[in-house]
């Protein structure tokens, strides 16, 4: 029924909650972690290696996020412990997963998981090939949506927040910061490594540089989501964070169906970043007011009484019909 927007909205929800993982690193801590890179790889390699061994794909899924979550409390440890800068410390965390991942994978570079039970297997089976995926993924997003919407509306959730804001303010009142910080960037690693579990299972197989550019893409769909949807509270900054992904596969769709290369996609995450974000600087130029004056002249004055005053044989009959 979904025909060729069937794949794009799939896996716009299974990369959905690597985005959430994003929007708390980069929104509510403020800070650029490029560990996503290694986690989302770690997170396949150990879902896919604990299924071939006769793993409940559930609980290789849960794996998943729990190896995630350890890399992101290494990168939050250098980061806060060590004193290492927040980019580098991602950057050599990430650096150093790829060893781990291809240990993880005995070896190997790719786990295939064609003939094995996953979670969308499972799901196709009950709720059959069309719709099974879609279901599945978009269940698990909404879950995970609103179990972040209530953290971080909870104390732990402020803090975490709060030390995103204004961290010398939060430290001045003698709150602990470098466990808020190695805690947020477990969480949404942790996020992070879930996330390239199920996309393992959707795929059919773990590779090792699978989370190549992850971080990027995930930025675009945070920035994407939040350009048209410009949220106001946590409910709707997760909300846009989750539609900005699905937004973000629709584009790439759209553009290998233009007659773009699979080469090009790089481009065209660089042009929608750099869209999504000149478009609050475009809106104040004097093309762009103009034609916004002009919509609220005509929201002001509606469509009918523009067009009476713009005729004078309209005007002059209707005045004689009043009198």
């Amino acid at each position: 029924m979904l025909g060729i927007w069937q794949a794009p909205l799939e896996q716009g929800l299974a990369y959905g909650i690597l985005v959430l993982g994003v929007y708390l690193t980069f929104r509510t801590l403020n800070h650029p972690d490029l560990t996503i890179d290694g986690s989302f790889p770690l997170g396949a390699a150990i879902a896919a290696s604990a299924i071939i061994k006769g793993i409940h794909p559930l609980f290789a899924t849960l794996l998943g996020f729990v190896g995630g979550f350890v890399a992101g409390m290494v990168t939050g440890i250098l980061n806060t412990k060590l004193k290492i800068s927040g980019l580098l410390a991602g950057i050599l965390t990430m650096t150093g997963l790829y060893s781990v991942n291809l240990r993880i994978m005995g070896g190997r570079s790719n786990i295939p998981l064609i003939r094995e039970t996953t979670l969308v297997t499972m799901a196709q089976d009950t709720m059959g090939m069309a719709w099974g995926t879609v279901v599945l993924f978009a269940l698990i997003v909404a879950f995970i949506k609103l179990v972040l919407d209530y953290f971080l509306h909870t104390e732990m959730g402020l803090g975490l927040r709060a030390c995103g804001d204004n961290e010398k303010m939060i430290k001045a009142l003698g709150v602990d910061t470098d466990f808020y910080r190695i805690f947020g960037l477990a969480m949404a690693n942790g996020l992070v490594g879930m996330a390239g579990s199920l996309v393992a299972q959707y795929q059919g197989f773990a590779d090792v540089g699978m989370g190549i550019g992850t971080a990027v893409a995930g930025l675009a769909s945070v920035i994407l989501g939040e350009a048209i949807l410009r949220p106001k509270t946590i409910f709707t900054a997760t909300l846009s964070a989750v539609f900005g992904s699905v937004l973000y596969r629709f584009t790439i769709t759209l553009a290998l169906r233009a007659g773009f290369a699979a080469t090009d996609l790089r481009l065209v995450t660089a042009v929608l970043v750099i869209v999504a974000l000149a478009l609050p600087k475009l809106k104040e130029t004097k093309l762009a007011k103009k034609v916004f004056d002009i919509k609220k002249q005509a929201e002001v004055q509606p469509a009918e009484v523009v067009r009476r005053e713009a005729n004078p044989i309209t005007t002059l009959v209707t005045s004689l019909i009043r009198k």
